[in-house]
């Protein structure tokens, strides 16, 4: 079951790389990044950050929309990628799911893939869980 969002996700720098939310549930976050010119570093490949912005929005999105009722929102603590081969064009597709559910922390796992379902990039987010700010 997709999890509906009380917080918009297409905003700022996730809408400037183009990130599209495919689907939300509690044990998997889906998304996708189409490739293109912006994205390159200058060898012709996506940029690594690219991969790691995705990987972060997808932890951080999966771990506010489980405890966003409770109060709380979701921040990055770390992100680290290992890049197993490059993407160049078509689009990145991403799929991220939780290892661990703690209190104050969250462990992800995010599997990002080309087209052809080739396992491009991996990497591992921890998200902090905190009070939502008083408004």
């Amino acid at each position: 079951m997709t999890t509906e969002l009380p917080f918009a996700v297409d905003v700022g720098f996730d809408r400037l790389y183009g990130l599209e939310l495919l689907e939300i549930c509690d044990d998997l976050v889906r998304g996708r990044v189409a490739v293109r010119d912006e994205l390159m570093q200058p060898a012709g490949l996506v940029h690594g950050g690219v991969y790691a912005a995705i990987a972060e929005s997808l932890a951080t999105n999966g771990t506010a929309a489980a405890v966003f009722a409770e109060g709380n929102t979701a921040m990055g603590l770390s992100n680290q990628t290992s890049f197993l081969r490059p993407i160049t064009a078509g689009a990145i597709h991403a799929v991220a799911r939780p290892r661990h559910r703690g209190r104050t922390t969250w462990v992800w796992e995010v599997e990002l893939s080309d087209d052809d379902d080739r396992l491009c990039a991996v990497t591992r987010v921890t998200v902090a869980v905190r009070p939502l700010p008083e408004p």
